[in-house]
């Protein structure tokens, strides 16, 4: 397990994506995952620097680890702040089929993480938030 822990603000997105790029680079990860998995990580930890904290600042952990179970990989990537408790799946999914102008604001970032890995999980322990993606690889 890698882990990666800095200010939780949008100026060190580039670092929280080569981080997770990295770890992933040893891996069979195709094209395709990689992508599905870069955009979560963006979406997921934008929202943390955007929101968690707002509007003061605070820390984010960002953990990838790579689980080998016979001929299969996954990637686990675990987000951990301390910011306002909220769970982002208790939202309901936006109805797509509506055009943009018809549609509330909001909820297609998560939406389009829970489409793009193979699941997403949200606890809130010990005071902190912790939100993990897993992706077959």
């Amino acid at each position: 397990m890698a882990e990666l822990r800095l200010q939780a603000n949008t100026e060190n997105l580039e670092q929280v994506m080569g981080f997770v790029e990295e770890q992933l680079a040893h891996t069979g990860c195709d094209t395709k995952a990689l992508m599905q998995v870069q955009m979560a990580v963006e979406e997921i930890y934008v929202n943390i620097a955007n929101y968690a904290y707002s509007p003061s600042a605070g820390m984010a952990t960002v953990r990838v680890e790579v689980e080998k179970q016979e001929e299969l990989e996954q990637a686990v990537i675990t987000f951990i702040d301390r910011g306002v408790p909220y769970n982002p799946l208790e939202r309901e999914d936006p109805d797509v089929s509506l055009s943009a102008e018809e549609r509330p604001v909001g909820g297609l970032g998560i939406y389009m993480v829970k489409k793009s890995v193979d699941s997403v999980e949200y606890k809130h322990k010990d005071g902190e938030n912790v939100l993990i993606l897993r992706k077959r690889l």
